[in-house]
């Protein structure tokens, strides 16, 4: 069974499969308004499930920014739904990746991923040349996601800060 959630316009967001296709629709009327002023847009929605042996909850979601004149598109999906590489099926995992943002600054890099129900000191970080793996894990809430850095950076001018759920990593330039 499949259970939607209300949203504040009154609109379920989830509702299985008829969630998803509304969330659909929606997205193709907005991206053409997107791509003529170079905005943002992101949406998500969850679901739940029952039967045979397992109950679980599926977050799924996707953020689609848009450059002025619609030249450059980046689609960002984000939760615990992805496909598994052996079969190609959908799998409903139990780390989710969370939705992330990377800013280059003049003596910074700033990372910005959305984590609800996490605190700084739940946050690992590990740095391979410049690929930065982000994981937290509070209660049954547990995140990780891979983020290619803009360079090289060292762990000692790596800084790591959270309010609300919204984790902040700076990344000192040399």
């Amino acid at each position: 069974m499949t259970k939607g959630k209300r949203t504040k316009k009154g609109e379920e967001a989830g509702g299985g499969i008829e969630g998803i296709f509304r969330g659909l629709s929606d997205l193709v009327e907005r991206l053409s308004d997107l791509a003529e002023k170079g905005e943002q847009l992101s949406k998500s929605g969850e679901f739940q499930w029952e039967g045979g042996k397992k109950e679980g909850k599926g977050i799924f979601g996707f953020s689609v920014k848009v450059g002025l004149g619609g030249e450059e598109v980046e689609v960002r999906p984000f939760g615990n739904i992805g496909k598994d590489k052996a079969t190609g099926k959908s799998v409903v995992r139990e780390i989710r990746e969370p939705l992330v943002d990377v800013f280059e600054e003049e003596d910074h890099v700033l990372i910005v991923a959305e984590m609800p129900g996490i605190e700084a000191e739940d946050v690992q970080l590990d740095l391979v040349d410049d690929v930065l793996t982000l994981s937290a894990q509070r209660g049954n809430k547990k995140y990780r996601k891979e983020i290619l850095l803009p360079g090289t950076f060292r762990k000692d001018q790596i800084s790591v800060s959270c309010k609300h759920g919204i984790v902040e990593i700076k990344c000192g330039k040399h």
